[in-house]
């Protein structure tokens, strides 16, 4: 319920992004093997720092819009994968609208729709796009998908007119609208 809220929401964000020419006849820069298997990297990292999972730190909620949530906690840290120490930030996304900080502290894990991730690979990774790579995870730690069944993990949407890169390339100096932290 609260999940398919925030999942559905994210969807209407992607704007149908399968039916589109693009990816009919192009493969689309997210949702590969390759892709969701290193999204599974990133997530037994954020596990061992309990920012996912059941036994999460938890931070003071905060009022969050649409794709992501009406309630958000964020957290910037770096993180090493497969030898390469890239910036982190960790959003939890919760539900549904009307939700108050207040009940998200009583009932984290009743309120969590989603977990959405940004983590820089190395160089030259999408240089485009200042080598983020972009997840979407379900509360259990599955990848959410698109409705064709795409993994919402890699460059998610890249050169599309909606989704994660789209929209994160409004936010001046480093594609991330809610601090300043990594900016150069």
């Amino acid at each position: 319920m609260k999940t398919t809220m925030i999942a559905g929401a994210f969807a209407l964000a992607l704007g149908g992004m399968s039916l589109t020419a693009q990816a009919q006849t192009m493969p689309m820069p997210f949702g590969s093997a390759d892709d969701a298997a290193y999204a599974q990297l990133i997530w037994d990292v954020m596990a061992a720092a309990r920012l996912v999972g059941p036994n999460q730190i938890h931070a003071t909620p905060y009022e969050g819009t649409d794709p992501h949530g009406m309630m958000l906690e964020t957290f910037y840290t770096t993180a090493t994968i497969n030898g390469h120490e890239g910036d982190l930030i960790v959003k939890r996304n919760y539900g549904p609208m009307g939700v108050t900080a207040d009940e998200v502290l009583r009932d984290p894990a009743g309120h969590l729709g989603a977990y959405t991730v940004m983590f820089r690979r190395e160089a030259g990774y999408d240089t485009d796009n200042l080598d983020w790579f972009w997840v979407k995870y379900l509360p259990d730690g599955s990848l959410d998908k698109m409705p064709d069944g795409t993994g919402l993990a890699g460059q998610v949407a890249k050169g599309m007119d909606e989704g994660c890169i789209a929209c994160h390339l409004a936010a001046e100096g480093d594609m991330v609208f809610t601090s300043d932290h990594l900016v150069n």
